[in-house]
């Protein structure tokens, strides 16, 4: 199934990221089955292969369940739709909402940064709460619908047990890179004729909620994927 997959672009989150980084060495381009292949040692390899038994038990036992007790399709997509939309607004108010006894100060950089790296912080926290107890609701509701839905309802949740932590370790990485962008920002406004700007620090503000806006859409990317399967059930 894997080698039939598509390849997909790149998230907003690596188009942004690229932006500041130098532009790779052009590659052969790499297909979903071979990257995700890249991610799975041999242990990983044999656990996402076990877990067929448990998709398909998720599907039988949702064939066992009568049809009336499930949720008409077209109602329970709407419900999961409003859910996702008011999680995504309140997220994306929580990243947008500046604190307003906050004075920046161009000319003390240290205090500056580390007032955005407690902030990435309580916003990666905040978003991985929210989205995760989302993704779980979603994945409870499928499981309560067809066959089809309740076994890929049980796939995702084996994916994030396999990939989960990974994509942690990965996110773990933004306040480095984030700490370069400043650094650059600062060092190109020093050199500049007008090194006494702190325009270059409005910049980054900007460029700082963009990111997290990115990494909000790349965290509700599963969730979204699953809601959008129930389009095809009707």
């Amino acid at each position: 199934m894997l080698d039939r997959l598509p390849s997909v672009p790149a998230s907003a989150l690596a188009r942004q990221l690229a932006r500041w980084l130098p532009a790779p060495v052009d590659g052969p381009r790499q297909d979903v089955a071979e990257r995700l292949g890249q991610w799975l040692n041999v242990k990983e390899a044999i656990a996402l292969h076990a877990a067929t038994g448990t998709v398909d038990a998720a599907g039988a036992a949702a064939s066992r369940r009568q049809r009336s007790t499930t949720v008409p399709t077209q109602a329970l997509r709407a419900n999961l739709q409003a859910e996702l939309q008011r999680v995504q607004a309140v997220l994306t108010q929580s990243i947008l909402r500046r604190d307003p006894t906050h004075r920046p100060d161009a000319s003390d950089p240290d205090t500056e940064f580390a007032f955005y790296h407690q902030r990435l912080h309580e916003q990666q926290r905040r978003m991985e709460l929210s989205v995760d107890a989302l993704r779980d609701h979603v994945r409870q509701a499928l499981a309560q619908s067809s066959p089809d839905h309740a076994r890929l309802a049980a796939l995702d949740a084996h994916m994030q047990t396999l990939f989960g932590g990974r994509e942690q370790r990965l996110l773990s990485q933004l306040p480095a890179l984030l700490k370069a962008r400043f650094a650059a920002l600062r060092q190109a406004v020093a050199t500049s004729d007008t090194p006494h700007d702190p325009r270059w620090l409005q910049a980054f503000a900007d460029e700082f909620e963009q990111i997290l806006l990115a990494e909000l859409d790349l965290r509700l990317q599963p969730v979204m994927g699953l809601i959008e399967s129930l389009e095809h059930d009707d």
